[in-house]
């Protein structure tokens, strides 16, 4: 019997740290579980050059390189990888079904960890330069621009809180805005506008971001809606805080996703990672809108694969008490 032709007793989509974290617990928990890697293996981390807060690691350490760790450890307890992305899946009965590419996998648990993408500005240098001045979480990153000066894009609550954080080590923190008021919360307005190390761009937008993958972030040109007029201003790095996208599209029909405000886009998870059905768990950033730390999302991913165990043993009693 083939891996595609089996019911296994969990799935996990996803293998960033909530994935391979889920692997790791549920392969020492029960037998061998399936991961299929995605689109992206190892998630967001294999772009992050330096991960300085993840506990362990006092000098640090490269994203890609946590991962393979990760993955290492998972693989030696018995988890099994598969190569590809989902494109379809059905929640609607027991064992719940997967396609990757041709092939079907049939599970009685399954844990999402499909993670969230953040949204660019589209242009066409950012991503060779994420990591190298580039970024999108200043809790990750704000360390490394102590006493140096920073761009954030953006005005809504997160772009605020980024700002107001960064603002504890930067020399200098301007918020890029494309309006002429900010979207965010009055409390965390009102905290930001009254600190003397942010200032404002406002009717602005960033058209460019200056340096390359040598000399990193050099600075940004920017551009007055108003006026049409371009300016640069230098700057160490650049915070795209315009928000995240959950990488949600194949459960939208099937599971609870939360639908507006703060979040929207995100599987809704109660009790630890239960999802609106019964079986069906998620963990990491795909469930996560607030923190979005790496270290948050092993940790979900370690409920998730205990709760899919103690959900399998339920129906192990539930089997034993009707024959």
């Amino acid at each position: 019997m083939s891996e595609a032709d089996a019911i296994h007793e969990t799935i996990i989509l996803g293998s960033g740290p909530a994935g391979l974290t889920a692997a790791i617990y549920a392969a020492r928990g029960r037998c061998c579980p399936i991961l299929i890697r995605g689109s992206q293996p190892g998630g967001q981390l294999t772009t992050t050059t330096v991960i300085e807060n993840f506990p362990g690691f006092p000098e640090g350490i490269d994203g890609p390189t946590l991962m393979e760790e990760m993955e290492k450890q998972a693989r030696r307890f018995g988890t099994r990888f598969v190569e590809g992305e989902v494109t379809k899946v059905e929640l609607g009965s027991r064992p719940f079904r997967i396609w990757v590419g041709d092939e079907i996998y049939s599970c009685l648990t399954l844990i999402i960890c499909t993670g969230a993408s953040p949204k660019m500005l589209g242009l066409p240098n950012e991503w060779e330069l994420y990591g190298r001045g580039v970024s999108v979480c200043a809790t990750c990153d704000a360390f490394f621009y102590k006493d140096k000066d920073v761009v954030v894009v953006g005005g809504g609550d997160t772009a605020v809180e980024e700002a107001t954080f960064l603002a504890r080590f930067a020399r200098k923190v301007t918020v890029v805005h494309r309006r002429n008021t900010l979207r965010a919360s009055p409390v965390l307005q009102k905290r930001a506008l009254q600190n003397k190390h942010i200032t404002f761009r406002w009717n602005t937008v960033v058209t460019a971001i200056l340096g390359d993958k040598e000399s990193g972030v050099q600075g940004v040109r920017l551009r007055d809606l108003i006026s049409g007029e371009e300016k640069e201003l230098s700057c160490d790095g650049v915070f795209v805080a315009i928000g995240h996208t959950s990488n949600t599209g194949l459960f939208r029909e099937q599971l609870e996703i939360i639908d507006e405000g703060h979040g929207e886009g995100y599987i809704v998870t109660r009790n630890g990672t239960e999802t609106s059905i019964p079986g069906v768990f998620a963990a990491g950033d795909v469930q996560d809108p607030y923190f979005r730390q790496a270290i948050t999302a092993a940790g979900t991913g370690c409920m998730a694969a205990m709760q899919a165990e103690r959900y399998i043993e339920s129906l192990n009693e539930e089997k034993e008490g009707a024959e």
